[in-house]
C-alpha cells in the first residue's frame, strides 16, 4: 500500500488491500467489477484512490491520495520496454469527475506510463465519465500525447492490450530508424542556468557545450537556456520546466540531458529519480572527452585520477539500506557495506594513481634539466583549447603532432625543436588546451603536465582572432596560468585565424588587445613572430632595441619586417 493512509479505518485499509486480489484481462483497461468497487470505496473515504496495473493484468501498486490527487511510487523496478514505456497503467479515481491534471499528464510522460486513465466518480459513489491519455512515437509535430474524448465508462470501448503493443511497437520501430541514421551516437539536450549570469555570456557558454558535445560525438537535439530570479537548488531548474525538458528529452529519443553548471551529487540523484534518460554535467563530459584523447600513459593515468576524484563524492546508496555510515538501530553490525568498499578501493586507486604520477613528474624534472642545462632557449604554446596551438607547433616545426577542429584534440605535452640561422634554435612546446572554469580536479591531475611550463622562457599564448568570446578566453588562459604560479612569466600573444576574419580586422584587434596577428596555416604570416623570438632570445645580436613586454604580451607595433618563414621541411627559420 502506498500514500495517504492516515486517518482511515482498519476496515478500510483492508479495502484497499483486497484490491490486489483482482485480475484485469489483457484487452481491458478495468473490469467494470473493479471500477465500481474502486468508485464505491474512493466516495466512502472521499480521496482518489490509484491502481497501476501491468500487462498481465495483475495490480502492482494500489496508492491512496488525497481529495485532489495521488503520488505514483517508484517504478524502477518496472524497466521501460523496447518503445520505452513502462508497461504500466495508472487508473485513477477522480471525485469530481474533472479532467485530466497538468500533474497526471506530467506522470505520463515522465513515469512512459501505457496510459494515464481517470474514472469520474459520480454523487452516489458509480463510475461516471473516463477518460484516458497515451504517448505517442515520435512525429514531425511533436507531439507527447493525445487525449481521447472523455466517454461514459459503461460506454468506453477499447482493445487495451492489442492497442499498446501496436504502440509499443510503431515507437521502437521509428527509435530503430533514428538510431540507424546516427549509427549509434548518442543525442542529448543541452541546458544552462544561471540567475546571475548576462545573457551574452551564457549564449557563449552555450555555444562551447555545443562543441564539447560535437568533440565528444553527440548529437545535439535541443538547447534551454534559463535566468530565473532564483537557481532551484534542487534541480537547478524549475519544477515545472524540468518537467518539461525531461517530456521533450523522452519524446525525441534523447539519451543525455548535459547540463553546463556542475552538479552537486545530490542534484543529479534528485534529477534521475524522476526520469530513466541519463543526467551529467560539464565536467562528465570534458572527462569523458580527456578518456577518448588520452594516448600516452601518463595522459592515461592523469584522466583516470580526475575521473576517480570526481567519482568519489557521488558514490552514494540508494536511500540508506546500502550503507551503515547512518548508525544507530539497524546500522551495526559487522563488515562494510559494498557502498563503503566501493569507496575505499576507489581512495586506495587514488593513492596509487597519485604515487605514480609523481615518479612520472620525477622523470620529466629529469628531462627538463637536461634541456635546461644545455641553454637551449624555451617557448611553451599555451592557449584556449582549439585556437590552433598544435597546428602552430607543427608549421614552425615541421612536425605531426595530431591536430583537429576538435575541443582538447591534445592532451600530450609535445617539444620540438625550431632551427634559426647561425646555428641557433628554440624549443617549442605544445601543452593541453585551457577552459573557462575548468575542473579543479581536472587541473590538479594536470599539474605535473603543465609544470613544463616552469621551465619555459616564453609563453606563446595562442588566441582565436576569429571568436567573439576572445577576449573572455584570454582571461580564462591567463586565469588557469596565475592559479599554476606562472602570471609573472613573459608571454607573447598570437591572435590566430586571421584568414577567417575581413583583411585588417584582425591586425586591428591583434594591435587594441596587444600581440600579433597570423594564421598557422600560412607561413608567410610567421615573420614577426620569428622575429619577436629572436629579438627575446638573441637580442645582443639585433640591431634595433627590443620592444618591452607590457601587460603580460609584447606589442605588435616594430615587428611587421617582411621575409621571416619557416624553412619547409627542415623545422628552421630563414632570413
Amino acid at each position: 500500500m502506498h500514500g495517504h493512509l492516515l486517518g482511515l479505518k482498519k476496515s478500510q485499509v483492508h479495502a484497499l488491500e483486497r484490491v490486489y486480489r483482482r485480475r484485469i484481462p489483457a484487452d481491458d483497461v478495468i473490469t467494470a467489477e473493479l471500477a465500481v468497487y474502486v468508485a464505491r470505496l474512493s466516495r466512502d473515504i472521499g480521496r482518489q484512490i490509484g491502481v497501476l496495473i501491468d500487462r498481465r493484468g495483475e495490480v502492482a501498486h494500489v496508492v491512496c491520495g488525497d481529495e485532489n490527487g495521488i503520488v505514483i511510487p517508484d517504478l524502477l523496478a518496472h524497466g521501460l520496454g523496447r518503445g520505452k514505456l513502462r508497461g504500466v497503467r495508472c487508473v485513477h479515481t477522480h471525485l469530481r469527475q474533472e479532467p485530466l491534471s497538468e500533474d497526471d499528464l506530467a506522470d505520463l510522460m515522465l513515469l512512459r506510463l501505457d496510459a494515464m486513465v481517470a474514472l469520474g466518480v459520480t454523487e452516489d459513489g458509480r463510475p461516471g465519465t473516463l477518460r484516458l491519455a497515451h504517448l505517442l512515437p515520435p512525429n514531425p509535430e511533436g507531439e507527447a500525447y493525445r487525449l481521447l474524448p472523455p466517454a461514459d465508462f459503461y460506454a468506453f470501448r477499447l482493445a487495451f492490450g492489442s492497442f499498446v503493443e501496436a504502440l509499443e511497437e510503431e515507437t521502437a520501430a521509428k527509435q530503430v530508424r533514428a538510431r540507424a541514421v546516427r549509427a549509434g551516437q548518442d543525442r542529448a539536450i543541452l541546458i544552462s542556468v544561471s540567475a546571475q549570469a548576462p545573457r551574452h555570456e551564457l549564449e557563449d557558454r552555450m555555444n562551447e557545450l555545443r562543441e564539447l558535445a560535437r568533440t565528444a560525438s553527440i548529437e545535439v537535439l535541443d538547447e534551454v537556456v534559463q535566468r530565473p530570479r532564483h537557481v532551484n537548488p534542487r534541480y537547478l531548474l524549475g519544477q515545472g520546466k524540468i518537467r518539461e525538458v525531461i517530456a521533450a528529452a523522452l519524446q525525441r529519443g534523447a539519451d543525455l540531458l548535459i547540463f553546463d553548471q556542475e552538479l552537486t551529487p545530490g542534484q543529479v540523484r534528485a534529477i534521475s529519480e524522476i526520469t530513466d534518460v541519463r543526467v551529467i554535467d560539464r565536467t562528465q563530459l570534458i572527462l569523458d572527452i580527456f578518456a577518448r584523447r588520452a594516448h600516452t600513459p601518463d595522459g592515461k593515468l592523469q584522466v583516470e585520477l580526475a575521473q576517480l576524484k570526481y567519482i568519489l563524492p557521488r558514490l552514494v546508496g540508494k536511500g540508506t539500506a546500502m550503507s551503515r555510515l547512518m548508525g544507530g538501530i539497524g546500522g551495526r553490525g559487522p563488515g562494510e557495506s559494498k557502498l563503503e568498499t566501493d569507496r575505499r578501493r576507489v581512495r586506495d586507486r587514488i593513492s596509487h594513481l597519485e604515487r605514480r604520477l609523481e615518479a612520472a613528474a620525477k622523470r620529466r624534472i629529469q628531462r627538463r634539466s637536461l634541456r635546461v642545462r644545455s641553454g637551449i632557449p624555451i617557448a611553451s604554446i599555451v592557449g584556449y583549447t582549439n585556437a590552433g596551438k598544435s597546428t602552430l607547433l607543427n608549421a614552425l616545426t615541421q612536425s605531426d603532432v595530431f591536430t583537429e577542429d576538435l575541443l582538447f584534440a591534445t592532451l600530450d605535452t609535445a617539444s620540438r625543436r625550431l632551427r634559426f640561422p647561425r646555428e641557433r634554435e628554440v624549443i617549442v612546446t605544445d601543452t593541453v588546451g585551457f577552459l573557462r572554469d575548468l575542473p579543479s580536479g581536472l587541473l590538479g591531475a594536470f599539474r605535473a603536465t603543465l609544470e613544463e611550463l616552469r621551465d619555459a622562457d616564453l609563453l606563446l599564448h595562442v588566441v582565436d582572432v576569429a571568436n567573439p568570446a576572445r577576449e573572455d578566453q584570454i582571461a580564462a588562459v591567463e586565469k588557469v596560468l596565475r592559479e599554476l604560479d606562472l602570471g609573472e612569466k613573459p608571454v607573447l600573444r598570437l591572435f590566430n585565424k586571421i584568414d577567417l576574419l575581413p583583411p585588417g580586422e584582425a591586425r586591428s584587434i591583434a594591435g587594441r588587445l596587444g600581440g600579433l596577428p597570423l594564421s598557422a596555416r600560412d607561413r608567410a604570416t610567421f615573420g614577426p613572430l620569428l622575429d619577436a623570438l629572436e629579438r627575446r632570445f638573441w637580442p645582443e645580436e639585433i640591431r634595433e632595441p627590443e620592444l618591452p613586454l607590457k601587460d603580460g604580451a609584447v606589442a605588435a607595433e616594430g615587428y611587421e619586417r617582411s621575409g621571416g618563414e619557416a624553412n619547409p621541411g627542415t623545422g628552421e627559420a630563414r632570413r
